[in-house]
């Protein structure tokens, strides 16, 4: 589709200047209103075809950008730390926003970029616990 794009718009540009082409004949000393009419629909012609190809790149350029985004961000479990998934996290990394387990730490830790804070997220089976107690 990118290449089809290209070619799209590039035929376009080719059409409006042979649009164009028709001024001098609709303008000159023996002026035809017919002449005019011939390449304001030409160079109408050669617009809406570059305007297509332009809208193939930009719609080829969305479904690759959408594609991607989707692949790069897995989905969290919750309960358990955010980079093995395993145990219980005790500590929140408010810039990058996960919640790590004791193993992890040495693994993430970075002083000067890193905010560290007490992990507020309950373990999975305080969870079920809790919801047993209250039944």
């Amino acid at each position: 589709m990118g290449k089809a794009s290209g070619w799209l718009i590039i035929g376009g540009s080719v059409v409006m200047m042979l649009g164009l082409c028709f001024l001098p004949a609709a303008f000159g000393p023996h002026a035809d209103e017919s002449m005019l009419a011939a390449g304001v629909a030409i160079f109408a012609f050669g617009t809406l075809t570059c305007s297509g190809g332009i809208y193939l790149k930009a719609r080829a350029l969305q479904s690759n950008t959408t594609s991607s985004a989707a692949k790069a961000q897995p989905k969290r479990q919750r309960g358990g730390c955010d980079l093995c998934g395993l145990e219980m996290p005790v500590i929140h990394c408010r810039v990058h926003q996960i919640h790590i387990c004791g193993s992890c730490v040495a693994d993430h830790y970075d002083f000067r970029s890193c905010a560290y804070v007490p992990s507020t997220r309950r373990s999975a089976p305080a969870k079920l616990a809790a919801r047993a107690a209250k039944a």
